[in-house]
């Protein structure tokens, strides 16, 4: 695998982090605004992973402004409370490091908002392990997760995809990537399964975190 990729993109929410709690709590904060109280944990997991705003419009119905609207009020708690109901999944510390060690170029290739998504890698110490931190940005010029793959790879100069490799857990990685040009990895332990990541052609599926570390380095 080192011979064949030597940039790894990493999604951040569900594949480096556990952050469905905050997410969830957040979003169901927004749709009580609008009067609609979400009980079914199963529906407010679906937003853990795509851009918010097309997730309200597709889920629940929502206008484009009532959209951004419900993405204000999720922030007014996401931002000093969600953000924090989060944890790194285990061993994947460890992972990062024998990945860089081994001579990977690690990068965070996120849909989530620059701001949070720095914050979110302050908190759990992992900034450290990459090179470069490509997510939306504060202007809404950067939107789905093709869009942050290519400034991505603008940003940290790399020309040859076919090098890069994206991980991530939820398809909007999978199609991201196939559609500026590369492989990806689908995660199962965060919120995307099986069945997403086959109809969305993933190169690879692992389960777990250490299956993960075994695939990029053999």
């Amino acid at each position: 695998m080192k011979s064949k990729y030597d940039y790894l993109f990493f999604d951040l929410d569900g594949t480096l982090t556990d952050s469905g709690e905050g997410i969830m709590r957040s979003v169901s904060h927004a749709l009580s605004f609008f009067g609609i109280e979400e009980k079914d944990v199963d529906k407010l997991r679906r937003f853990v992973g795509p851009p918010l705003e097309a997730s309200f419009e597709t889920f629940y119905g929502l206008t484009k402004e009532q959209a951004e609207k419900a993405v204000d009020i999720y922030h007014d708690r996401y931002r000093p409370i969600g953000v924090f109901e989060n944890r790194p999944y285990d061993g994947i510390e460890e992972c990062l490091q024998e990945l860089k060690d081994s001579g990977y170029h690690l990068v965070v290739a996120t849909s989530k908002p620059i701001d949070m998504a720095m914050k979110v890698l302050k908190h759990f110490n992992l900034l450290h392990y990459f090179e470069f931190v490509a997510a939306r940005d504060m202007e809404g010029l950067l939107y789905s997760k093709a869009d942050v793959i290519r400034y991505a790879l603008k940003e940290h100069s790399v020309t040859d995809v076919s090098r890069v490799l994206m991980i991530g857990d939820r398809k909007f990685d999978v199609l991201g990537a196939r559609e500026v040009g590369f492989d990806c990895v689908g995660v199962l332990y965060g919120y995307g399964d099986l069945d997403e990541m086959k109809r969305a052609n993933a190169k690879y599926v692992v389960g777990t975190v250490v299956e993960l570390k075994q695939l990029l380095l053999q």
